[in-house]
């Protein structure tokens, strides 16, 4: 089997995360790192917290904390939430780690000896006001693509362009408000992408038919406009430290690596970090040293963060002259909106990761959010379309069949799997199309298309509800003891057929609907379409027990109340 390496996009370390965050990057990787599992090859699911930037400092100053405790906290806070969410992570790591100081500055000085570094003066902006000068962050302004009045001096939120604090109209200071404003010279290091451009171009056309059309158009976007150099270091407090063996005038200034430098590093640093925990048994450079071969590295995120995963990051990769494992496949999401909207932390606007796991289970969320995952284009979030899918999918298509085929068997027939007659037609047409669709499921988690897998998985629900109301137990019991007791059967064995092939989207109703039944070796990881057509791996006289409901219904008292709490329609 062959070995995949998947990360997803670093989520930032300041604040909880919003639904729109989770099925951007993490959760889909989780899906498919389950999936791969279940499937016998070796998976590695690496993810981190980025913790450095302005962000976290302006956080840890607003919080009175010391920003590595504020680091700290927040990483912790974060991996909470994440558990919560059932995100098997083989490891989830800090970009503050001092693996990936050490990789960083490994990468910069190997850039330098090949000249792909330049240290220039430039201008930058300065308050006075502050006694510092004002990295990306530090400036809030105008941006002057799109005329939005909050832009950040690194990004403009609003159209994603990537800015310099100098470019915004009427800047202003995030720490005091300031706008006395200066600019004055000082030294940053340039990467000199414009030089590895030819380079970037020949990678993704190597790259760029194999992956989704959003990951290619914004790449191929990025170097039609073409690369420019850019400074990868900033003036700040926290951060990888520019190292004094190569630039002792920069290093004694404080200077510090750009976050959007250091942060794709942590990949491979937080892979190190794994690997120190028990270094007898785990090698970190086999999974991204020389394995080009070897691994298949997949690569999970919303679409903001493609250009640096597709176009800035693999000319860092390539400018260090190493033979450093580059991404094979980038998967690439669009927006989740909150009723067509931003979600907003400031304006209390939308759902919040921890607050969905305060209200319902991660797996009523896991499923929504992946069923409706912003794949094509944009989606949008709503407690209507929540609620219908919740009631529609789990509770009445899943929920309802469980719990009907246990309750009744274990009133007529006790506490076994009751046995029965021989499997008929009816049975036989059962297994074809159970075949048929679990090979349609496969299909679309091995292409990685999310929202198909789920309406594949739905269907193999659907499966079984039809082959209830034709064999209708319930009636054939009156006439056929044994034919009801085959139906019942046959049923079970779809509810542990759905067990295993449903855990890679809700992980905790598929153990619940495992563990209903007394196997003594349940060691089944996975079902392929030929084994389940036979609907035999639970077997008449198996003990088994009704679990508590596994979805409940959501009623329109708490659709209003959720609308109430979060907000609903901003128009």
């Amino acid at each position: 089997m062959a070995r995949h390496l998947i990360t997803s996009a670093l989520p930032y370390i300041n604040g909880i995360k919003h639904l729109g965050n989770m099925v951007g990057s993490m959760l889909p990787a989780d899906v498919y790192s389950r999936y791969l599992r279940q499937r016998g090859h070796d998976v590695l699911y690496i993810c981190a917290t980025d913790e450095h930037g302005t962000p976290a400092e302006l956080a840890a100053k607003a919080q009175n904390l010391p920003v590595a405790e504020f680091c700290a906290q927040a990483h912790d806070a974060q991996k909470a939430v994440y558990d919560g969410f059932a995100l098997a992570f083989d490891y989830f790591g800090r970009s503050s780690s001092h693996e990936n100081v050490e990789i960083t500055q490994h990468f910069a000085r190997r850039l330098q000896e090949n000249g792909f570094i330049e240290e220039r003066a430039i201008r930058q902006v300065y308050s006075p006001a502050d006694g510092r000068f004002l990295p990306d962050r530090y400036v809030e302004g105008t941006c002057p693509h799109c005329g939005y009045d909050k832009a950040r001096g690194d990004q403009c939120e609003n159209c994603t362009r990537v800015l310099d604090p100098t470019d915004l109209i009427n800047p202003r200071s995030a720490i005091s408000g300031s706008t006395e404003l200066e600019v004055r010279e000082t030294k940053h290091l340039f990467l000199l992408q414009s030089k590895l451009q030819h380079e970037v171009e020949a990678w993704v056309a190597r790259h760029e038919d194999d992956w989704p059309q959003l990951a290619s158009s914004i790449a191929r976007k990025w170097l039609t406009e073409g690369l420019h150099d850019r400074a990868i270091t900033r003036d700040l407090d926290w951060g990888v430290p520019v190292p004094a063996d190569t630039w002792p005038e920069l290093a004694a200034e404080g200077k510090v690596f750009y976050v959007w430098f250091d942060a794709p590093v942590e990949y491979i640093g937080a892979t190190k970090e794994w690997s120190d925990q028990d270094p007898e048994n785990r090698d970190w450079k086999s999974w991204w040293y020389d394995v080009d071969t070897d691994v298949r590295y997949t690569q999970f995120m919303a679409k903001d963060n493609v250009p640096f995963h597709t176009v800035m990051f693999p000319a860092t990769e390539l400018g260090v002259r190493e033979p450093w494992k580059k991404v094979d496949y980038v998967k690439a999401f669009n927006w989740l909106t909150y009723y067509g909207g931003k979600f907003s932390t400031s304006q209390k606007r939308g759902v919040f990761t921890d607050h969905a796991l305060e209200i319902l289970p991660a797996d009523y969320w896991r499923y929504f959010l992946i069923a409706n995952a912003p794949e094509s284009d944009d989606s949008s979030f709503t407690w209507e379309h929540f609620t219908a899918t919740v009631n529609k999918d789990l509770a009445d298509t899943l929920g309802n069949f469980v719990n009907r085929v246990l309750s009744f068997s274990r009133k007529r027939y006790g506490d076994d799997v009751p046995a029965g007659g021989e499997p008929g037609e009816a049975e036989a047409r059962l297994g074809e199309e159970i075949a048929s669709l679990l090979a349609e499921y496969e299909s679309h988690m091995e292409t990685l298309q999310f929202r198909k897998a789920a309406a594949a998985l739905r269907a193999l629900w659907s499966a079984g509800n039809s082959y209830l109301e034709e064999k209708a137990p319930w009636l054939e019991i009156k006439t056929d003891k044994d034919g009801a007791a085959l139906t019942l059967r046959t049923a079970m064995n779809l509810i542990h057929l759905y067990a295993v092939v449903s855990e890679p989207f809700i992980p905790a109703t598929s153990k619940a609907m495992r563990e209903a039944f007394a196997l003594p070796d349940d060691n089944a990881v996975w079902v392929t379409p030929e084994e389940a057509k036979s609907l035999i791996a639970v077997p008449a006289g198996t003990p088994f027990t009704v679990p508590p409901v596994l979805f409940a219904k959501l009623t329109d008292e708490d659709l209003e109340t959720y609308k109430e709490r979060f907000g609903g329609d901003p128009a």
